[in-house]
C-alpha cells in the first residue's frame, strides 16, 4: 500500500533487524510519507504508519523527533501511538510541542505525565488551550512557581474549588499570581475577597489597574470594607509597649537583642517603641513610615542604628504579619540594599524624620 518496498526497501527487515543508523534513516523517510499524505489519510493507513513508526522513530536523533513532535502537534489524525510516545519523552523539545497543543493527547495520558514528569513538562501543558480540574488539581499539586502563574493565566482553565483555595493561599506570597488570578472571570466573591486580603496595598492596586471594568468595582467594594477595618486596627496602643520599653531603658536592657526579641515574637507596638526609643523619632512618624508600600524605612533605621541584618530582616517579616512571609527574592532584595547603604546617609534621612 503507502508503505512500500518500492518506497521503502526492505522496511520490514530494517524494522525487525535493521541497526540504529539505518532505522534512523527509515524513520526520516516514513514520518515524511506521513506528513505529506497525512490530509488524505484513512484511520486504518494512519493505524500503519502508527506501527511502522514508533518502531523507527525512537532511533532518530534528538533534533530529529523534536522536529517531528513540532509538526504532528497540529494534526487531529496523527498516529496516537506515536504522539504518545513521543509526549513522555523525557526530552522537553520532543515532548513540549505535543503537550501544549496536540489533539490527539486525550484525558488520560494528560494525568499519567502530569503526575510522573517534571516542571517543564507541566509548564507546556499549563498552555493547553483547555486544562479540566483534574488536571489542574495535578499541576497545583506538583508545579513549582512557574507553573501554577502559567496555568492561572490560562483562561482555558479550569479550576476546582480545592484547586482554588491553595491558589489563593500560594497567591499570599506571590504578586504576580495575585494579579493573574484576580483577572480571572470565573473568580468567586469569596475567593476574591480572601485573594485581597492576603496581599499587600500595592498589589492590590495593580490588581485595579489591569482588570476588566466589571471586575474593578468588586475589587473596589472588598477594598473599601478591607480597608475601613484596616483603619480601625491602625488605631493601635502604643502606652502599654511604651512602658515595657522604657521598664527596658531603665534597666540598662534596651538594645539590639531586645528589637529582636520583639520582632520575632511579632510585638508590633513593643518593637515599633523599641525602634523609636533607639533611633529618637516619633512614634507616630515610625508607625505611619512602617506602614507603608516599602521596606525602606526599616532598612534606614536599621542602618542608623547599626543593626546587624537579622535584625532587620525580622522586623521585615514582622511588618508583613505571621500569617504572610515575604518571598526569598523580595528578601534578597532588601538584603542587598541595606549592605549598600551608608550608615551616614541612614542618619541623615532619620533626622529629618525627627523634624516631622
Amino acid at each position: 500500500m503507502i508503505v512500500s518496498p518500492s518506497l521503502i526497501p526492505e522496511l520490514d527487515d530494517i524494522v525487525s533487524r535493521g541497526d540504529p543508523k539505518r532505522r534512523a534513516d527509515a524513520a526520516r523517510r516514513v514520518s515524511q510519507l506521513f506528513l505529506q499524505g497525512a490530509a488524505s489519510f484513512r484511520p486504518d493507513h494512519v493505524d500503519l504508519f502508527d506501527g511502522v513508526l514508533t518502531s523507527l522513530v525512537p532511533h532518530a536523533e534528538i533534533a530529529e523527533r523534536a522536529e517531528l513532535a513540532e509538526r504532528l502537534s497540529s494534526l487531529s489524525n496523527a498516529p496516537r501511538g506515536l504522539i504518545g510516545q513521543l509526549a513522555h519523552d523525557d526530552e522537553i523539545a520532543i515532548a513540549g510541542p505535543l503537550l501544549r497543543q496536540s489533539p490527539v493527547i486525550d484525558e488520560k495520558m494528560l494525568l499519567e505525565i502530569a503526575s510522573m514528569k517534571g516542571q517543564d513538562h507541566l509548564l507546556a501543558m499549563a498552555e493547553r488551550p483547555t486544562l479540566s480540574t483534574d488536571l489542574t488539581d495535578v499541576m497545583i499539586a506538583r508545579g513549582d512557581r512557574a507553573v501554577v502563574r502559567r496555568a492561572a493565566g490560562n483562561a482555558g482553565a479550569a479550576f476546582s474549588e480545592t484547586g482554588y483555595s491553595t491558589l489563593v493561599e500560594r497567591a499570599s506570597q506571590d504578586g504576580v499570581l495575585t494579579i493573574r488570578l484576580g483577572q480571572r472571570d470565573d473568580l468567586s466573591p469569596a475567593h476574591l475577597k480572601d485573594l485581597l486580603s492576603g496581599s499587600i496595598d500595592i498589589v492590590r492596586r495593580r490588581l485595579v489597574t489591569v482588570v476588566k471594568p466589571e471586575r474593578q468595582a468588586a475589587i473596589k467594594q472588598v477594598m473599601a470594607v478591607m480597608n475601613g477595618a484596616s483603619e480601625r486596627e491602625e488605631r493601635r496602643d502604643f502606652l502599654p509597649a511604651q512602658r515595657t520599653v522604657m521598664k527596658l531603658h531603665r534597666e540598662g536592657m534596651l538594645g539590639e537583642g531586645a528589637l529582636l526579641n520583639f520582632a520575632r515574637a511579632f510585638k508590633y507596638e513593643e518593637a515599633v517603641a523599641a525602634l523609636s526609643a533607639m533611633t529618637g523619632v516619633k512614634i507616630e512618624t515610625l508607625d505611619r513610615l512602617i506602614s507603608g508600600d516599602r521596606d525602606d524605612p526599616l532598612l534606614i533605621a536599621g542602618k542608623a542604628i547599626d543593626a546587624e541584618w537579622a535584625t532587620v530582616r525580622a522586623l521585615i517579616l514582622l511588618r508583613a504579619g505571621p500569617n504572610r512571609s515575604a518571598s526569598p527574592a523580595d528578601i534578597e532584595t532588601a538584603r542587598v540594599n541595606f549592605a549598600r547603604l551608608m550608615p551616614a546617609t541612614a542618619q541623615r534621612v532619620v533626622a529629618f524624620w525627627k523634624t516631622r
